[in-house]
């Protein structure tokens, strides 16, 4: 928070004077426009953060800006004309330009927008005060609307009017909580949740792919857990995630583990079967990958992980190593497997090397079995053979296995 004890000024950062910025701010500069930074990578800049892609703000219009980035050959996609935004890219970053403007009319997550706002005008339209905070290309901040107070303070608050920032756009009461987590102080800003518990029964408007995108982000914080009982308390955690059950779980899991993974998180937030996780992935439309890993995580977990060495070791051959040690991680997050087990487990799955199994079904067919059924019932009896001795059966002894079962003669 260095950068916030001169409110005024910040020492130029590298981001400001790379390449790709400087072009793109002479392209702009080589008009007469002017150009502010704005948003995440100002706010980041700030809190000492890394930033990633860069906001810029300017009065000129879009089309004059891409006639601009254009002229200075700067390959320019115009991803949000009605809006006033279009994308300058010089790799690696990409710049997201946006001209001034204020909101006419709004209509959910869309609004008809006007041209003709300045600087304050356009703070006064963003979503929370530590997003309206300007920042010159020579380093000086403007703040009209008190975000730098608000981001030493670690208060996440809307810009005006809570009720009328959320109206505008529903998705911001998700982004209000996403946001506390990472930049609030564990309190809560009292009208801004007031303002969420009344707009709670709107959030069902939001398409099921934002819902996910808020959440998998909530999940990633280092901590989301006190926020998840805020959204509980405010009544919103029912709306979109009413399988949250167990929080408890979570917060266990979250000390425990060694990096965030917000897919085994919401594993553990769940509470859910096989068949409530797929409807649970259908409703919030999430990937085939994170539909099928949270199906596999689900209760009850196939496999007793106190069981003796050669029961892992069989166990991880089933599961493979990530199901295996992700099923670990809940384990010992729902209490049934201790810290010191854990890390054993987590050591066996470590140094796993699937073993190959010896045989396949020109084994069968060449004992003159034809193709069919039965070859498939002989190759699985073996394999549950080999994998019951622990895996140590070469390819001979699994030949010699199979002959004796192909004729019916004792093993």
């Amino acid at each position: 928070m260095t950068q916030l004890e001169k409110q005024h000024r910040i020492a130029l950062q590298p981001w400001m004077v790379e390449p790709a910025t400087c072009a793109v701010l002479a392209a702009l500069l080589a008009g007469g426009v002017e150009a502010r930074f704005v948003g995440g990578s100002v706010r980041d800049a700030l809190l000492g953060k890394r930033i990633g892609d860069i906001d810029i703000a300017t009065p000129a219009s879009p089309e004059r800006v891409i006639e601009l980035l254009e002229k200075a050959s700067i390959k320019v996609v115009p991803t949000g004309l009605a809006h006033g935004t279009v994308t300058a890219v010089v790799p690696p970053r990409h710049f997201e330009i946006t001209t001034l403007r204020r909101d006419v009319e709004t209509y959910g997550r869309r609004a008809r927008v006007a041209f003709d706002a300045d600087w304050a005008a356009d703070a006064a339209r963003r979503d929370f005060t530590i997003n309206a905070i300007f920042l010159t290309p020579d380093g000086t901040l403007h703040d009209p609307v008190g975000g730098l107070a608000d981001l030493r303070a670690r208060r996440v608050r809307f810009v005006g009017d809570p009720a009328t920032r959320i109206a505008e756009d529903v998705l911001r009461l998700l982004r209000y909580y996403r946001f506390e987590a990472r930049f609030g102080n564990g309190a809560g800003d009292g009208p801004a949740r007031a303002a969420c518990r009344a707009a709670a029964h709107s959030l069902p408007l939001l398409s099921a792919e934002r819902v996910a995108q808020e959440l998998a982000k909530l999940l990633e914080t280092p901590d989301p857990i006190a926020v998840l009982r805020m959204m509980q308390e405010d009544g919103v955690l029912a709306v979109v995630l009413p399988e949250a059950r167990r929080l408890k779980r979570l917060q266990r899991l979250i000390e425990i583990e060694p990096a965030a993974d917000p897919l085994l998180r919401l594993a553990a937030l769940i509470e859910v079967d096989s068949e409530g996780a797929t409807a649970l992935a259908a409703r919030l439309r999430l990937s085939n990958a994170w539909r099928d890993r949270l199906r596999g995580l689900s209760p009850p977990w196939p496999v007793d992980q106190r069981g003796d060495v050669r029961a892992q070791r069989r166990a991880l051959y089933k599961l493979g190593v990530e199901r295996y040690r992700d099923i670990a991680w809940l384990k010992a997050a729902e209490g049934d497997v201790s810290r010191s087990r854990l890390t054993r487990l987590l050591d066996l799955a470590r140094g796993w090397t699937p073993p190959v199994f010896p045989l396949d079904g020109r084994d069968v067919t060449t004992l003159g079995i034809p193709t069919g059924e039965r070859v498939g019932q002989l190759l699985a009896a073996v394999r549950d053979w080999w994998e019951a001795g622990d895996f140590t059966a070469d390819r001979g002894a699994c030949l010699a296995y199979l002959r004796a079962l192909a004729i019916g003669a004792p093993a």
